[in-house]
């Protein structure tokens, strides 16, 4: 007998239509609404430190939904995520400073700019395969260097101000910086993996799934697999576009040393650590990368009260990089699904609990 609507102990889908739900089941709607409603008030009962950790995760999401679309989904290796993040940050500086948009007009800008920069960068994506591509993409993000710290226009990768954020009338400091906009990062996050949730159900979603598994096949299908690369390369750069937009906001200026080559590989580093090709790793990456750079921080200074290294030596410099590489190399080598693997079968167990799985 197939199981109830709220329970599920196997795939009894009988039709295409049932394929393409977004929930399986009535008890994984409940538990979506239950995690919002714990998201809205967690600002409650978090530090302000902590809940600008929390900002800056959900910010890192969102680009690392866009990367996943690109390397995870399609399967092509990207390294100049950040460079994207850069180009939306910087459209949104100018749209706000120099067209002055309000907030809610320029990110969107700044999402479209680097969506269409990223098309561009992603035509060498028709030719090229593996090394080759990444090696084009770190090219970009190179260039895009280069290109800001001479610019004037952009301050010679100098500090941009942004104007102060007002939604219907209150200020950032109406509840203080990070509460604020805590409520503001939250909804877009949210709608942007439900978008992205919404296109995998498409054939176009679909389409980027079979080019990555082979090309050559995907085109025996019918599939176009140049267009699915640059779609890939589109949507990707547009959610990095958006993250370095409300990053730009939320650090109330733009700075091109946070879209640096080294927020590249911490961006690469969180798809890994989540799991490549999946939309909850897209979440857990950003919380572990984060969670542990604060803690070798927190370890760093312990250890540097301890008098234990000579005078000048700067042990953050040494200790948080090498925590940072050994995970890497440690997901790579034990679970190259990521944690994404480790929540899936969490969500197994307690489908088949108490029987053993």
């Amino acid at each position: 007998m197939p199981a109830s609507r709220f329970t599920q102990t196997g795939n009894y889908r009988t039709r295409y239509a049932q394929d393409q739900t977004i929930f399986a089941t009535s008890a994984e709607q409940l538990s979506l609404i239950v995690l919002v409603l714990l998201l809205l008030a967690l600002p409650l009962v978090l530090p302000k430190t902590l809940l600008r950790d929390v900002n800056l995760i959900m910010i890192y999401a969102v680009a690392v939904i866009g990367l996943n679309i690109t390397t995870g989904y399609t399967g092509l290796i990207n390294i100049g995520q950040a460079a994207f993040m850069g180009v939306g940050a910087y459209a949104t500086a100018l749209a706000a400073t120099r067209l002055n948009l309000p907030f809610f007009l320029a990110i969107p800008l700044g999402g479209v700019a680097a969506a269409l920069i990223g098309t561009f960068v992603g035509l060498p994506s028709l030719r090229l395969k593996y090394l080759y591509l990444a090696i084009a993409t770190l090219a970009f993000q190179i260039i895009f260097e280069w290109t800001v710290g001479h610019l004037p226009v952009l301050q010679q990768g100098g500090a941009i101000s942004l104007p102060t954020v007002q939604v219907f009338g209150l200020r950032d400091t109406f509840l203080n910086h990070n509460r604020f906009w805590y409520y503001l990062i939250l909804p877009v996050l949210v709608l942007m993996a439900l978008l992205w949730r919404n296109v995998l159900r498409t054939k176009h979603g679909r389409a980027l799934i079979a080019v990555r598994d082979n090309d050559r096949a995907a085109a025996a299908m019918g599939i176009n697999p140049g267009m699915a690369k640059l779609t890939a390369f589109l949507l990707g750069s547009f959610y990095a576009g958006i993250a370095g937009g409300l990053f730009a906001y939320f650090q109330k200026a733009v700075v091109i040393e946070d879209y640096g080559l080294h927020v590249s590989i911490q961006l690469l580093a969180m798809a890994i650590v989540g799991g490549l090709g999946s939309l909850p790793g897209a979440f857990l990456g950003p919380l572990f990368i984060v969670t542990l750079d604060r803690v070798m921080e927190s370890a760093s200074r312990w250890l540097g009260s301890l008098n234990l290294f000579p005078e000048g030596v700067d042990v953050a410099t040494a200790l948080r990089p090498l925590a940072f590489g050994l995970a890497i190399v440690l997901f790579l080598m034990f679970e190259p699904r990521g944690l994404a693997n480790w929540w899936r079968l969490l969500r197994t167990y307690f489908k088949k609990w108490p029987y053993k799985f």
